[in-house]
């Protein structure tokens, strides 16, 4: 299976030229931008359809308040596309699981506590699961908005993974982190679509393949 990862397009999904071919299309959060403005679900969600895949899986992410504030409304709108919050689906024999939850920074949704906080979400991945998609990054791993700069990713994220080791860990919400890294046991992508500047610049603006 090949999958296409995208994530932070922030309302802009439309200024994407050419995704490459694929089995399916993953968005890892914060495809709304303030978070309050239900048009911009419309339009991701119709952009969502005009894309030629098989099968699409959507994360919210700390800007997409409203699928916090309403979910009752927020996601029936989201018709073209498997949403994942705290849930997994297995399509075509591949596992996935998805949550929108990152650490507390300033007043945005889906956000807990630094600390064991972190673990009533963490907790409920599954063990060998294929494709993990979190909004945020673990600690220490293509986590910081430029080099030098401190990791921002989440610690009990990364002992989940270093736990459950999934094969594929997908993310993105610090933009400057986008990237891939990979381990003996996990291939890790953030698949940040604008840089911090919010410019769909490289190598934020470069759209991720995974070949599982």
């Amino acid at each position: 299976m090949r999958l296409v990862v995208i994530s932070d397009t922030h309302g802009l999904h439309n200024r994407i030229q050419g995704l490459p071919e694929g089995d399916l299309l993953v968005h890892a959060g914060d495809f709304m931008n303030s978070g309050f403005d239900v048009e911009d679900i419309f339009s991701f969600n119709t952009w969502l359809g005009e894309q030629s895949f098989p099968h699409r899986v959507v994360c919210a992410g700390n800007h997409d308040r409203y699928f916090q504030m309403a979910p009752e409304m927020a996601r029936p709108l989201l018709t073209n596309a498997i949403y994942l919050e705290n849930s997994g689906i297995s399509i075509d024999g591949v596992s996935f699981w998805g949550s929108p939850y990152t650490p507390e920074f300033l007043n945005w949704a889906f956000m807990y506590p630094r600390g064991s906080a972190a673990n009533r979400y963490w907790d409920q991945i599954p063990h060998g699961l294929d494709v993990l998609i979190t909004h945020g990054p673990p600690f220490g791993i293509l986590d910081q908005t430029a080099p030098g700069e401190p990791h921002l990713g989440c610690e009990e994220l990364l002992k989940a993974v270093e736990e459950k080791k999934p094969k594929v860990h997908l993310f993105g919400h610090i933009h400057g982190g986008a990237g891939l890294f990979e381990n003996e046991a996990t291939r890790f992508v953030n698949a940040a679509y604008l840089n911090e500047r919010y410019k769909p610049l490289a190598p934020a603006g470069q759209i991720r393949v995974v070949d599982l």
